[in-house]
């Protein structure tokens, strides 16, 4: 089995869960499998993937995770006896099969609450099966030397000694068990240097800090659980604040990008939460609009935290954390550069949510190539509810 835990996922998908046990508990959902790299047949490999699928389905959580999960500050007892019955509901996955166009679908629908667990893990098993026959014998040595190479880059830097860096390299990972080598070394050779992970079942095993708020699903959700499709965001931000009371304040700010994001994260946002995470577009561009905007707020920024998530290296964290020094509070989650970095090419693979409640909903990114939506209709209906300006082509789901 490639996934032995139902804690092997990101800490992301448990307050995102908490959030809807507690206020949507009846949402209908659907999540797409998309493969964004090129020329890659991953149709061979199916009844493996459904194997590893069905084999998921059958975990249910240990007293021990549980107990690990309820000692978080922000877990609640409630949830805790939900995960004490939950299992992944195999029924849900209506289809992981080949289609016309030689890619795979993966289709996922059924109650939000039920089914908002697969997303993380299934796109684990999709990449370790895949590297498992596309690279039958990994350079391990290679990964390791890469890995130590960065470390080092971290310690070249005496100027910034505040440098932090979280792994956030689950769903990409080359596998279970690199990760976990991942992880280790960081632990051992990074210091204070090393912030945490965001895969819940690695912090508990070598006792680092889980670390994640929420996800881009739970604010495309909002778009069909709000009052109103103009207010979902700030309905999505104030839903969060009612059920963590000011804890878990990093905002994530590419739904709708960062115009629209900036519009509605006003004086009482930008107070409340502690501050923001990118995902997509200029880095350097977004952390100067945000110091802008908490200044223009009567905020002080250097009391904010710009959390920076999207493709990094530790190269190019770097060079983020040296423009913003001083100025601001920076973090930094890195992914597939830390799990995934032996040599292949990675697998570029997401699983989106694309419709609530028989509605369909989008993430309009700062990054054209990370817009997803199944509907034209709809998307072209929300830049227009948002201000956005409208794109030429749609990337398919």
């Amino acid at each position: 089995m490639i996934i032995r835990s139902l804690l092997d996922t990101d800490l992301y998908k448990f307050t995102m869960m908490q959030v809807v046990l507690h206020h949507f508990p009846a949402a209908q959902v659907e999540y797409r499998f998309q493969c964004r790299t090129p020329n890659v047949d991953l149709r061979p490999y199916l009844d493996e993937i459904n194997d590893e699928i069905d084999a998921l389905c059958k975990l249910k959580f240990a007293e021990d995770e549980l107990l690990y999960l309820s000692e978080l500050r922000f877990i609640k007892s409630d949830f805790i006896d939900f995960l004490r019955l939950f299992h992944l509901p195999r029924h849900c996955i209506i289809a992981v099969d080949g289609n016309r166009n030689g890619e795979i679908d993966i289709l996922v629908k059924g109650p939000w609450l039920h089914t908002i667990l697969f997303e993380i893990p299934v796109l684990a098993i999709v990449n370790e099966v895949f590297f498992r026959h596309a690279t039958p014998q990994p350079e391990w040595e290679e990964g390791r030397r890469r890995l130590h190479e960065k470390i080092q880059l971290v310690f070249n830097q005496p100027d910034l000694k505040s440098f932090r860096v979280a792994e956030y390299g689950t769903r990409r990972r080359f596998s279970q068990r690199w990760h976990e080598e991942v992880i280790r070394i960081l632990q051992t050779s990074m210091g204070s240097h090393f912030a945490g992970t965001s895969n819940v079942l690695m912090a508990m095993r070598h006792g680092v800090t889980p670390m994640g708020t929420m996800g881009h699903e739970y604010l495309q959700a909002c778009q069909a659980l709000g009052p109103r499709l103009r207010d979902s965001q700030m309905f999505a931000l104030d839903t969060w604040a009612r059920e963590y009371r000011g804890d878990l304040g990093i905002a994530l700010s590419d739904v709708y990008g960062l115009d629209a994001f900036l519009r509605d994260f006003d004086m009482f946002f930008c107070k409340l939460f502690d501050g923001a995470r990118h995902d997509s577009g200029d880095p350097f561009a977004w952390g100067e609009r945000m110091i802008a905007h908490y200044q223009a707020n009567r905020v002080d920024p250097r009391t904010k935290v710009l959390v920076f998530s999207d493709a990094l290296t530790f190269p190019l964290a770097i060079e983020i954390a040296r423009q913003f020094s001083g100025r601001c509070r920076v973090s930094f989650g890195i992914g597939t550069n830390l799990t995934n970095d032996l040599g292949p090419q990675p697998l570029q693979i997401v699983m989106k949510m694309v419709r609530c409640n028989g509605q369909p909903v989008a993430k309009v990114s700062d990054a054209p190539e990370k817009t997803m939506c199944d509907d034209p209709a709809y998307l072209a209906y929300l830049r227009q509810v948002f201000d956005l300006p409208p794109i030429k082509s749609i990337p398919a789901v």
